[in-house]
């Protein structure tokens, strides 16, 4: 066989930064599709699916130590149909072979490598693998499928039943049974207990960030504030990921996970999913515990995520590389020799602030900044007035970004991920909103506009990825779920209750597209959409709330605004079905939790009309009301039930509304939230 041409690379013309990375590795990539999947039929090959995405610092060892390596790509060309697919641009693929993987060895990661017969159905798969294993490994599932194709095949008929069993949630015979406070208590307190009350956090390393969990825990004391645990293990988590590694306390925003138990070393790499949902969880832990720092932090978050990750259209990119000149993090630390560089005679007072040599000493003189003391703390062991030191840490700040700036940046993945985008949208209005930053929440609505006007067909189906103006693959379910979401974040921030309107669009398609007769859950992928070897259905909360939970929380909320019962029957329905797994595995179901407690208190829409409607819902959303929404809206508007007949020209009115009945209107924004704290 002659040597494959790399410029005769089938993932040309991809969309997928992440593909295009591999565009002239000297294996003959495909790009998920027909094409490939054709080609393995007709010559009765096995499938190699290979997935990563383009931050991945271990995706980037194996491309450099096996996929551009022609010894390797010729035993992948010869007995194999290779496919590449990033994982953030196609999930419902990932998901599948994620799920096949877990399967076999309890493990998944990236990158992922999944054998499939050619009809798509996993036989085996793995994450990394050093090349002379990797060679291996291709040399023996070649053999396999030679010479003991039988037990290949019934190895993939039991995966991808297995698959379809975990993932396929049946219908509760006990819709009638209540929610209990019990049950509710038992979850916490499992989740409480998972919880390093010392460095915050879960325990154990490595140590994700979970904003679905921390957000539970809020909720949680807020209803229950006798629960004191729960509001200390969100306050040493946060306090703790602040003064941590995985913050970047130069330029502000966090990495994905430290492999630490200590929050210290980061996998460098930056999502925007990540800092997007942390922007929401400070914002909403500065409501019932103002400290200056969650407030510094979603400042400074937000403006990383602006200068880093926002694009000319005002949307968002989906991901910063961990690594920059083949090194994980060189962009980031710092040595002590830089620190007197830049900072001069400044330098060894930063330099104990930051733990310079100490604390934060960590690979070939190479320091990860954590400043692990409070500012009041410092100040007072130097003597010092803590106004002036917060004065020197921002000049700090600028002369050490203003020098990191001139470095040679990670790679930047400039795909736009709608439901990243969502989430994002949903940050900004969280924020302004809480902090009365007008501003951010015009940022929010300039995201969502476009997302509406652009990412949107005629029929209502929304698109999942948008790179250079182009909708490359369709929506999936957390496209939908996500969106929602933050429309009825947005109408309630901007006192626009149009977004309301856009999201009870996008919710009837997915009622519409994306219901299967066998759950009450939602498909992965809608029912118009391709059909992979086996369904998917997400309902798993995890690093980010899964979409289910989403899509329940967005039914009972929508069901409120406009009175819609079957909305509420089916998000209850769902979360019927998922008491099992609630009461068994709370860390893995914090967003059904909160859609629980909204069952423990009576949940109220706040209609807020009249000339000063904004200036009402603006003292409410400093306020944490966690059973609440506000619909507020300046003029007359017939398209919400619920601010129907409600509207006065001549005062602004506060209506307490629960489903299809109201209390007496206030006219003072305290007034409301003192009857609600009752």
């Amino acid at each position: 066989m002659s040597e494959f041409n790399p410029k005769e690379n089938h993932l040309k013309g991809q969309t997928s930064p992440y593909l295009l990375q591999h565009l002239y590795n000297p294996v003959d990539w495909y790009p998920w599709g027909k094409e490939a999947l054709e080609k393995a039929r007709s010559e009765n090959r096995p499938l190699l699916v290979s997935i990563g995405y383009s931050a991945c610092h271990w995706c980037h060892v194996m491309e450099r130590e096996s996929f551009e390596d022609h010894s390797v790509a010729r035993l992948m060309n010869e007995h194999f149909v290779c496919i590449k697919v990033d994982r953030e641009e196609r999930p419902d693929i990932d998901h599948l072979y994620m799920n096949a993987v877990q399967l076999l060895s309890e493990r998944g990661g990236w990158p992922l490598n999944c054998f499939a017969l050619p009809d798509g159905r996993p036989f085996w798969g793995a994450t990394y693998f050093p090349k002379e294993q990797w060679k291996n490994i291709l040399i023996r599932i070649h053999e396999l499928y030679q010479h003991q194709y039988d037990d290949l095949l019934e190895q993939a008929q039991q995966l991808t039943e297995g698959i379809t069993k975990s993932s396929l949630l049946p219908v509760s015979q006990k819709q009638t049974e209540e929610f209990s406070a019990e049950s509710i208590h038992r979850m916490a307190d499992t989740i409480i207990e998972g919880i390093d009350m010392k460095e915050g956090g879960t325990k154990g390393a490595p140590k994700f960030p979970l904003p679905a969990l921390h957000e539970f825990l809020i909720h949680y004391h807020a209803q229950n504030p006798d629960k004191d645990t729960a509001l200390q293990a969100v306050n040493l988590s946060l306090q703790k990921m602040a003064k941590g590694g995985i913050y970047d306390q130069i330029g502000g925003g966090f990495s994905r996970y430290s492999v630490d138990e200590y929050w210290k070393v980061p996998h460098f790499e930056k999502m925007l999913y990540d800092n997007a949902q942390l922007i929401s969880l400070y914002s909403k832990a500065w409501k019932i515990n103002p400290l200056p720092i969650y407030q510094q932090i979603t400042e400074e978050t937000i403006a990383f995520v602006k200068r880093e990750l926002q694009s000319q259209a005002a949307t968002f990119y989906s991901a910063l590389d961990a690594d920059s000149e083949g090194k994980e993090g060189k962009y980031y630390v710092w040595t002590e020799k830089d620190f007197h560089q830049v900072l001069g005679h400044e330098a060894a007072l930063a330099g104990e602030y930051y733990n310079i040599g100490g604390k934060g000493l960590w690979e070939e003189g190479n320091n990860i900044l954590m400043p692990d003391k409070d500012l009041e703390e410092f100040a007072r062991m130097k003597k010092m007035d803590v106004f002036g030191l917060r004065e020197k840490i921002v000049l700090w700040k600028e002369k050490l970004l203003s020098e990191r700036e001139k470095r040679i940046k990670p790679g930047l993945d400039t795909k736009v991920i709608v439901s990243w985008n969502a989430l994002m949208i949903e940050a900004l209005a969280e924020a302004g909103s809480t902090f009365g930053k007008q501003s951010w929440i015009e940022d929010a609505q300039k995201t969502a506009d476009y997302i509406l006007k652009h990412a949107i067909d005629k029929q209502g189906k929304l698109a999942h990825t948008i790179t250079n103006e182009k909708l490359a693959v369709d929506g999936f379910l957390e496209d939908y779920a996500y969106m929602i979401k933050a429309l009825i974040k947005l109408a309630q921030a901007s006192i626009n209750p149009s977004y309301f309107v856009s999201a009870k669009n996008l919710l009837n398609y997915t009622l519409a597209n994306f219901s299967s007769p066998d759950t009450n859950m939602f498909a992965f992928s809608s029912d118009k959409g391709e059909q992979l070897a086996a369904p998917y259905f997400d309902f798993q909360d995890n690093v980010i709330a899964s979409s289910n939970s989403t899509m329940a929380r967005n039914l009972f909320y929508l069901g409120n605004i406009f009175e819609n019962q079957q909305w509420i029957d089916r998000s209850r329905n769902m979360l019927h079905d998922m008491k099992p797994q609630i009461e068994q595995y709370g860390r893995w179901t914090a967003n059904w939790g909160i859609l629980w407690l909204h069952h423990q208190q009576e949940f109220f829409v706040l209609a807020v009309t009249g000339p000063h409607a904004h200036v009402a819902a603006a003292k409410l959303y400093t306020t944490f009301l966690p059973d609440t929404l506000v619909c507020a809206a300046h003029t007359k508007t017939d398209h919400i039930a619920v601010l129907e007949n409600r509207f006065s020209e001549k005062e602004t009115l506060i209506y307490p509304c629960t489903l299809n009945a109201c209390l007496q209107p206030e006219n003072e924004a305290e007034a409301v939230i003192r009857l609600l704290r009752q």
